[in-house]
């Protein structure tokens, strides 16, 4: 079955994120990025930009089938082409919709940032999941406050 891992409360997501994939490639995770043409762009231009001790090797979906086959991280718009793509252990949803044909996909990882139609659209998500008989493992990510 599907494991399901809702990381929310992201107080800045886009360094969340970067921690996520980081973590992912360092435990030899191979990760599939669902998101739409702009946050591709915006992601895949962030990874270029870590420190070389950080590095993730990346790629888009339009990259060649050599770079594909290779990459840690695989950034694409089209769900279809992301669950055909082989060895591929996490899919990381950064879109507002909820996956399709989710059949023999290991492990579904939602980031929701504190923006309302985050969260509206992430609770639609999370309703559809339990619908599903998901178990939804969850991972609050609201800052502690100093004692």
């Amino acid at each position: 079955m599907t494991q399901v891992d809702f990381h929310y409360n992201a107080p800045d997501k886009w360094l969340y994120i970067s921690r996520l994939l980081r973590k992912a490639n360092a435990q030899g995770k191979r990760v599939g990025v669902w998101c739409d043409s702009s946050t591709a762009e915006r992601l895949n231009d962030a990874l270029w930009q870590l420190s070389a001790t950080d590095f993730i090797g990346h790629c888009l979906a339009s990259a060649p089938a050599e770079h594909l086959s290779r990459a840690s991280v695989v950034l694409s718009t089209d769900w279809a082409f992301l669950r055909q793509l082989p060895g591929i252990d996490v899919v990381l949803n950064l879109t507002h919709a909820v996956p399709e044909d989710l059949i023999n996909l290991v492990r579904l990882i939602e980031v929701v940032g504190g923006e309302e139609e985050d969260k509206s659209t992430a609770r639609q998500r999370w309703k559809h999941y339990t619908q599903l008989g998901f178990q939804i493992n969850r991972f609050d990510l609201t800052p502690s406050k100093p004692a």
